[in-house]
C-alpha cells in the first residue's frame, strides 16, 4: 500500500510517500480501506519528535480516518464488510489501509461525506472526554474555548452550544473571531488585541466561566485561574504556550477550583470505546440533524501531506485539514 512516513524528525518535507506492507488486524480490530484522513496537531508534534508513538502502534502519522471496512474481526459488532465508517486510531491514518479497534469505529453520520467524516473522530473524542467528562460541563453553564477556530475549537463550540452551554472563545484575528461567533460563540475574543480575562469578567458580570478548555497552558495559567467562576474547572489538553507556570494554590483552595488535563492517545481501547458510545448516542443525532456541522478548511491529496502540515503550523486555517486518498 501507499503511505506517508516520517523519514526523520524535522520540518514538513520529512513526510514522504512510501510503500509499506498492508497492516494485519488482530483480534477485535478491523482493516479499513482509507478514503480520507484528518490532519491534527499531534501529527505535527510526532513529525517533530515531540509526541512518542505508543507501543504496538503504527509509526505512520494519522489519528483519524474514514473509509470502508475491508476485513478483520467483526464478531459481536454492529458492522459488516463494506460498511462505511470513521474511526479513531493510534496511528497509521496517512495510508491506503489502516487498522482500528472495532469499538472505536462509528457509522458515517447520515448526510455526511467520507471527507467530512474523517474530520470528526480525533476532535470529537477529545472534546467529549475533556469538556463533558473531565470538565463536567452541563446545561446552563459557560465554557471558554482557547483556539476557537482550531479543529478542536470548532467542535467544542458547536457541541457545547448544542448541548445547552454558553460559549466564549479566543482566536488570533478578527476573521477567526467572526467565524467562532458564526459557529455559536456568544463572544469571541481576539487575543492579539484584547485581554481575554478582562472580556470574560465583563461579559459574566465578574463571575467568570464554569469550564475552560485550554490548549495553550504556560503563560495562560494565571489568567485562566482568574477567569474561572467559583467551583470552576480548567482542563488542559495541550502545551502550545509551555509546560511550566506558577499556580496560585490559594485560589484553588478558596474558590474550590479544579485543574486537570489529559491526552487521549495513550488511553485504553476500553476507555475510547466508552467515548464512542457516548458520541453515538449524544452527538451523532446532532450531526445528522445539522445542529453540529464539520468545518473543513482545505482538502489535500495524500502526496501533499507536507503542505497540510505547513498550513497547520502557520495557524491560518479555520477548522480541519483533511487528506484525500
Amino acid at each position: 500500500m501507499r503511505a506517508i512516513e516520517i523519514t526523520r524528525y524535522g520540518e514538513p518535507e520529512v513526510l514522504q510517500l512510501c510503500e509499506r506492507p498492508m497492516p494485519v488486524p488482530s483480534a477485535g480490530q478491523v482493516l479499513i480501506r482509507v478514503r480520507a484522513a484528518g490532519v491534527n496537531r499531534p501529527d505535527v508534534l510526532q513529525r517533530m519528535g515531540l509526541y512518542p508513538v505508543p507501543a504496538n502502534a503504527s509509526d505512520l502519522p494519522g489519528l483519524e480516518v474514514a473509509g470502508e471496512i475491508a476485513g478483520g474481526d467483526l464478531s459481536g459488532s454492529e458492522f459488516a464488510l463494506g460498511d462505511s465508517v470513521c474511526a479513531l486510531v493510534q496511528g497509521g491514518g496517512y495510508a491506503e489501509y489502516c487498522v482500528a479497534p472495532v469499538v472505536q469505529c462509528l457509522h458515517i453520520p447520515k448526510g455526511l461525506s467520507l471527507i467530512e467524516a474523517a474530520s470528526l473522530p480525533e476532535t470529537l473524542f477529545t472534546v467529549w472526554s475533556n469538556v463533558f467528562d473531565r470538565g463536567a460541563l452541563s446545561v446552563g453553564e459557560s465554557l471558554l474555548v482557547h483556539g476557537g477556530t482550531s479543529g478542536i475549537g470548532v467542535a467544542a463550540i458547536q457541541m457545547a452550544r448544542a448541548l445547552g452551554a454558553k460559549v466564549f472563545a479566543t482566536a488570533g484575528s478578527d476573521e477567526k473571531c467572526r467565524a467562532a461567533e458564526e459557529l455559536g460563540a456568544v463572544r469571541a475574543i481576539n487575543y492579539r488585541t484584547e485581554d481575554f480575562l478582562q472580556v470574560i469578567k465583563s461579559e459574566t458580570a465578574g463571575r467568570g466561566v464554569d469550564v475552560i478548555l485550554d490548549m495553550v497552558a504556560g503563560k495562560y495559567l494565571s489568567k485562566n485561574i482568574d477567569s474561572l467562576a467559583d467551583d470552576g474547572r480548567l482542563v488542559v489538553i495541550a502545551l502550545l504556550g509551555g509546560a511550566k507556570a506558577e499556580l496560585d494554590l490559594s485560589q484553588v483552595l478558596r474558590r474550590r477550583l479544579h485543574v486537570t488535563g489529559s491526552t487521549l492517545r495513550p488511553r485504553s481501547v476500553e476507555f475510547k470505546a466508552g467515548i464512542a458510545q457516548a458520541l453515538s448516542s449524544k452527538i451523532w443525532p446532532l450531526l445528522e440533524s445539522g445542529a453540529i456541522k464539520p468545518v473543513i478548511h482545505q482538502v489535500f491529496p495524500l502526496v501533499q501531506a507536507s503542505k497540510a502540515h505547513e498550513m497547520m503550523e502557520a495557524s491560518q486555517h479555520i477548522g480541519k485539514l483533511v487528506l484525500e486518498l
